[in-house]
């Protein structure tokens, strides 16, 4: 209660929920977002007035160590979100992956030495685990990285490692796995079956229906970040937010077309493929490690989660492009 906190990436999906988590658990938040001329906050300019009158906000750029140091200054502990994210992009741009997520990274380990900071929770993903060799697939799981994406985010986890066990820094890594919810980019797979559904279109385009994944729940994912945070007996310590649930896309799409318009049929679009070694076939999260040091456990059901994402995305509907395939 009262300690500053600063959210990278908090004009995200992700990073716009968890500061509101932190608003409402009473801490003071700065949030960092990426400076771009128009002025834009990411979602968090969709917050009221009143919300947004309570956050510090500052522009920059992850990969600037000077403006990630400063935005760092006089804060008690950091959440790092800022990362790109799309898997098929991190195909045609692994470049800008590596800078962002393996030296945004850096930089923010770097500055919280030099800065003596509290806590520094580093956030990871399901991805770095591959394709599921055994389930649920606990913290002890092989990582291999199957997409450029998924290797910049080991890298990132392994150099956030090094700086726990080489200079003793207070650095917890969560590891979410699919996450959704209101807010998120139709480069998911959850808000692009909604938009296209809620766009009026009756064939709706996916890529493979086969595999499986563990949904969370944002709010739920949230909650997670705060319990890690908030336990000091997660200090070192890589942990899965998961639900140790898993459904398949074609599964998932049914469930949503079934909610929304049970006449439409599902489409297997070519462009939509991974590549065959780059799909992650099977993600089924272990969520025994988060229960056992924080009490942690998902409050929404897959069903209520996607029945308050589609009442948001209908109010919503600008944000997305529903004709176009948003890698």
């Amino acid at each position: 209660m009262g300690k500053k906190v600063l959210v990278t990436g908090a004009d995200g999906f992700i990073g716009s929920h968890l500061t509101e988590t932190l608003l409402e658990a009473g801490y003071d938040v700065k949030a960092f977002v990426y400076y771009n001329s128009f002025n834009r906050w990411g979602w968090l300019d969709s917050f009221p007035i009143e919300k947004l009158q309570e956050i510090e906000i500052v522009t920059g750029d992850i990969r600037d160590p000077n403006g990630v140091s400063e935005a760092m200054a006089g804060t008690d502990m950091v959440f790092h979100l800022a990362a790109l994210v799309a898997i098929p992009f991190s195909y045609h741009s692994p470049d800008s992956y590596v800078d962002t997520n393996i030296k945004g990274t850096l930089n923010v380990l770097q500055a919280g030495r030099r800065l003596e900071t509290e806590r520094i929770i580093i956030t990871s993903t399901s991805e770095v685990y591959g394709s599921a060799q055994y389930t649920p697939i606990d913290e002890s799981h092989p990582f291999q990285g199957q997409s450029p994406y998924s290797a910049t985010k080991i890298g990132a986890d392994r150099l956030a490692e090094s700086f726990y066990r080489s200079f003793g820094m207070p650095i917890s890594i969560v590891r979410p796995f699919n996450t959704y919810g209101p807010r998120q980019s139709a480069r998911a797979v959850i808000p692009t079956i909604i938009s296209q559904l809620l766009s009026g279109k009756k064939e709706i385009k996916l890529g493979s229906l086969s595999p499986t994944r563990d949904f969370n729940y944002v709010k739920d994912t949230a909650e997670g970040f705060l319990a890690i945070a908030q336990s000091e007996n997660t200090i070192g310590e890589e942990i899965n937010i998961a639900t140790q649930q898993e459904i398949s896309v074609g599964e998932l799409a049914e469930e949503i077309i079934s909610q929304i318009n049970p006449e439409a049929k599902i489409i297997c679009e070519k462009k939509r493929l991974r590549p065959e070694k780059s799909e992650v076939s099977r993600l089924l999260g272990a969520n025994g490690k988060i229960k056992e040091l924080t009490g942690w456990s998902p409050q929404y059901s897959l069903q209520k989660g996607i029945r308050e994402t589609i009442q948001w995305m209908e109010q919503n509907m600008e944000a997305y492009k529903a004709d176009i395939y948003n890698v």
